[in-house]
């Protein structure tokens, strides 16, 4: 897997990039509960109300969030007394890009209105026939943006945790998948 160079982008104040995209809270419950439900067994799922309850954040609005994911196909979802959630492919295959476009949508991050062309003195045509030049910029910082979430997988950010784990993380999550684990019986 890509190891995930966080020293490179965060110290111990944040974000080190000198500008931040601005996310949903929902991005960081959907990629919380998408590693979580990576820990389960192969006919385990996992219901809305215990990622909530594992992360400390409400059903309701987290819910919203696993029905995006299970609409991009990121996670299965199995109904009944039994059912919840479990993911539809292998942690390798589900980057981190899938789960932002699942949660925030596909739309640019950064969208141009074209205010040059507006106000008591706009802009005259002439000067209009090239893309305006804040644009094209933002486009292209959101480019690399997106092509960097693709370039991680949810296996590479557990095989980071993994790594700087002392054991504390992995206890807490097996602790918590044994308690609220359900099977299925179907095998995913």
């Amino acid at each position: 897997g890509r190891n995930v160079d966080t020293a490179r982008i965060m110290d111990n104040k944040g974000p080190r990039l000198g500008c931040t995209m601005k996310l949903g809270d929902g991005v960081e419950q959907a990629i919380h509960s998408v590693a979580m439900l990576a820990g389960l067994s192969a006919d385990g799922v996992l219901s809305a109300a215990a990622l909530a309850e594992f992360h400390g954040v409400s059903a309701s609005y987290l819910l919203k969030h696993l029905q995006a994911l299970s609409g991009a196909g990121i996670l299965d979802t199995l109904p009944g007394p039994k059912g919840g959630y479990r993911l539809a492919r292998p942690p390798e295959r589900i980057t981190l890009l899938d789960i932002v476009l699942a949660v925030e949508g596909p739309g640019p991050a950064f969208r141009c209105n074209e205010i040059r062309r507006r106000g008591p003195n706009p802009l005259p045509s002439r000067l209009l026939t090239k893309p305006c030049g804040i644009n094209v910029a933002m486009l292209r910082a959101e480019k690399a943006y997106r092509a960097e979430l693709q370039s991680v997988s949810i296996a590479d950010i557990l095989a980071d945790v993994g790594q700087m784990d002392d054991g504390t993380i992995a206890a807490r999550s097996c602790a918590f998948l044994e308690a609220h684990e359900r099977i299925s019986g179907k095998k995913a």
